[in-house]
């Protein structure tokens, strides 16, 4: 059976995909950057916005890392700003489950749902680092199998507050033409070693049952938890062969929890760069990574993976021959770096051999190592190339993070969506109001 591919927008607001050089990047921070890309999504039938989450400035060596956006609006303010100029657009808003509380991430989300008349969802993560815990009264951060646990805790208590109410807890009082609630609407108690509340959920259930629920993680904890719970689930997996590997394994997971494969959505990020040929969006693509990649920035990121001051290396040249320096990354903070992951002498030492395979300079190795799945060439490859990963079962459809903003979208929505809808396998226009009828979900009973 035919697939329908279903796309997706980022709003590049906390990383390097965005070219801050070319002269048609604007504002990350004011409304009208917003309005303009959330209605370039809705005018290609996207089926969400997704908006990334900054709890706090980064830094590096000690100063604000100034290579990146420097400033990131509270997420629960611009999706409620974008409500009132889109129709159809789902809005997905990433907020933190190690900092913030169930209930009142709960009511906020349940009143964006409300709100949107059905087009809320939230993006679940955790936080895995003690700078950005020193902004909240919890401080600190929890080890990671505690973050999972916390995360685990904090989706349900969130959606038992969701189910509090019952579809039929509000009625309409016929004699005086008014609505009522029923007494025990809302009600709840929950204990565990995380949370011990209760009381009275103030917001009734909403459109869509409860918000449609994404999940971020790539390790086999952030895998389990989103196929225990969660709608969605990215990945960062580039190739054919890797993104099949990884949606037969999350897929695979959803049976013991008494779930079916459509259940569950795989949409991995991605960058696109088109050209009116192949070669065209090549060289294109080319030029994008140099402006993206600048020496200055190839230095930052070789930071954080040394751990050190690198201030003085030549990015033009080797990488460097020292070590980088075991223990906890004190260079960078704020930022998840590969020194989280993995041993960084091993990736250090993975890098050195590729650097000399390809005989690389450090600028160009960081250009290829920080590369993400990107969709290269004419219109009609690019919307060939996608579709090809749906119909493989490599994904599900793919979210969308252009290198400029506000307008980087644009050209998708005029080139490439035609080309699918020419295909069949992409809408001509939105068959339902909420979120879940674009994503293809089923509302949950109440």
């Amino acid at each position: 059976m035919t697939k329908q591919v279903h796309l997706a927008a980022h709003f590049p607001g906390v990383n390097n995909t965005t070219v801050w050089s070319d002269p048609d990047a604007g504002s990350h921070i004011e409304f009208e950057s917003f309005v303009h890309f959330a209605r370039t999504a809705e005018r290609a039938k996207f089926d969400f916005l997704f908006l990334a989450e900054g709890l706090r400035l980064r830094e590096q060596n000690g100063l604000i890392y100034d290579l990146d956006v420097v400033g990131r609006p509270d997420t629960f303010t611009v999706l409620a700003a974008l409500a009132a100029v889109t129709e159809h657009l789902g809005l997905t808003g990433t907020i933190n489950s190690t900092f913030n509380e169930p209930y009142e991430v709960a009511r906020q989300f349940a009143s964006l749902d409300h709100l949107t008349a059905g087009r809320a969802a939230w993006n679940v993560v955790t936080s895995w680092d003690e700078f950005t815990g020193e902004n909240f009264r919890r401080g600190g951060y929890l080890p990671k199998e505690q973050r999972y646990h916390r995360a685990r805790q904090f989706l349900e208590v969130a959606t038992e507050l969701w189910n509090s109410w019952q579809d039929d807890d509000i009625v309409a009082d016929k004699e005086s033409g008014t609505y009522l609630r029923r007494p025990d609407a809302g009600s709840f108690t929950h204990r565990d070693d995380q949370f011990d509340i209760s009381g009275q959920f103030n917001v009734p259930r909403g459109p869509q049952g409860r918000p449609v629920i994404f999940q971020a993680g790539d390790s086999d904890e952030g895998r389990e938890f989103a196929a225990a719970g969660a709608d969605a689930i990215f990945s960062r997996h580039s190739t054919l062969d890797d993104g099949q590997a990884f949606y037969k394994d999350v897929k695979g997971r959803l049976a013991t929890y008494g779930r079916r494969s459509e259940d569950l959505l795989i949409l991995p990020a991605a960058t696109f760069v088109l050209g009116d040929t192949d070669a065209d969006a090549a060289d294109r693509a080319h030029e994008i990574r140099l402006q993206q990649v600048s020496g200055q920035t190839a230095i930052k990121f070789l930071e954080q993976l040394w751990n050190r001051d690198l201030s003085d290396h030549d990015p033009d040249g080797p990488l460097p021959s020292i070590d980088p320096l075991p223990g906890e990354n004190t260079v960078a903070k704020g930022r998840a770096s590969v020194r989280i992951h993995r041993d960084p002498r091993d990736v250090a030492n993975e890098w050195r051999a590729r650097a000399e395979a390809d005989n690389l300079s450090t600028r160009e190795l960081i250009i290829e190592v920080t590369g993400r799945q990107s969709f290269i060439g004419s219109p009609d490859t690019v919307a060939r190339t996608i579709n090809e990963f749906v119909q493989e079962d490599a994904s599900d459809g793919f979210i969308l993070v252009p290198h400029i903003t506000p307008g980087g979208l644009d050209e998708f929505a005029d080139k490439v969506v035609p080309l699918l809808q020419e295909r069949g396998v992409y809408r001509t226009d939105y068959e339902g109001s909420t979120l879940r009828d674009h994503l293809g979900l089923t509302r949950p009973e109440s």
